[in-house]
């Protein structure tokens, strides 16, 4: 049995550990599926007046990201589980690399998308003597949280006060205080995404070099202090958003280093049955 088995007292711990692994990446599925409801309710407030090519990726950054995250996770699972390495060779080598390749694209482009929301909340101007009550029945929409808007109503109104903030060209008011709180987890996007685009270059650096049999103790150390620092920031995210009550980014972050929790046990137990043998 693999290193990672032995760590379990018996097969039915094993197979539990095999089955959380997965439901985990089952889960992960799932949010795509959420992202992409939010964001397509975001869209309703948003681009009314129609959504160019180039203005995709910033309404569907989140549903693009965790998409080709979860495509890249699984890629991750084949090379450093399920497969062994003989069978990583010829077309299955070729098909997996230009896979994530892919996938690496679209985790930058995704990265854009999280850097134009948050310039785009970072563009707004105070709408002095807007009178948010009188224009309630005009199309405006109140910016709520990230990503979330409401219908300017007689029932939220007030709580603009005096003088909102216009949010670029779009038909949009936030109170200052609400606006604060948006940037502040637009920033946190930003940084998150960053983040998990480092522990990708890491780990790819890891099978990479062990593919090729060139991943030495040396390089293996400072992986491993390089990626607690990036696992650091992650967690910090996840706090954050916790306890910005932001539940499905906090939920998403919890599952992604759940499962990368799984994913460092494969690489390891790949390792040292490389290592050490059986």
């Amino acid at each position: 049995m693999s290193l990672t088995g032995r760590l379990f007292d018996s097969r039915r711990g094993y197979r539990l550990f095999q089955a959380v692994k997965y439901v985990t990446y089952l889960a992960l599925c799932g949010n795509v599926y959420l992202f992409l409801r939010e964001e397509l309710l975001s869209l309703e407030h948003t681009f009314t007046g129609g959504l160019a090519l180039g203005e995709v990726i910033q309404v569907f950054a989140a549903t693009i990201d965790t998409a080709a995250w979860v495509i890249l996770l699984l890629l991750f699972e084949l090379e450093t589980w399920v497969l062994d390495d003989e069978q990583i060779r010829g077309w299955t080598r070729r098909a997996l690399h230009w896979t994530r390749l892919l996938c690496g694209a679209a985790i930058v482009y995704a990265f854009t998308g999280y850097l134009a929301e948050l310039a785009t909340l970072q563009d707004a101007r105070v709408l002095a003597g807007f009178d948010a009550c009188a224009r309630a029945a005009e199309g405006w929409s109140v910016l709520v949280d990230l990503d979330e808007y409401l219908p300017l109503a007689a029932d939220n109104c007030a709580a603009l006060g005096a003088d909102p903030l216009r949010i670029g060209d779009f038909r949009i008011v936030a109170a200052p205080q609400v606006l604060d709180a948006a940037r502040w987890l637009a920033w946190t996007d930003v940084i998150n995404a960053g983040a998990w685009i480092l522990v990708v270059i890491l780990l790819e650096v890891e099978v990479r070099l062990q593919l090729r049999g060139n991943l030495s103790d040396h390089i293996m150390r400072i992986n491993k202090f390089l990626k607690a620092a990036v696992y650091g920031v992650l967690f910090l995210a996840a706090a954050y958003w916790g306890c910005a009550g932001d539940f499905l980014d906090f939920w998403d972050a919890f599952l992604w280093l759940f499962a990368f929790i799984f994913i460092e046990l494969n690489v390891f137990d790949w390792q040292h049955e490389t290592t050490h043998g059986g």
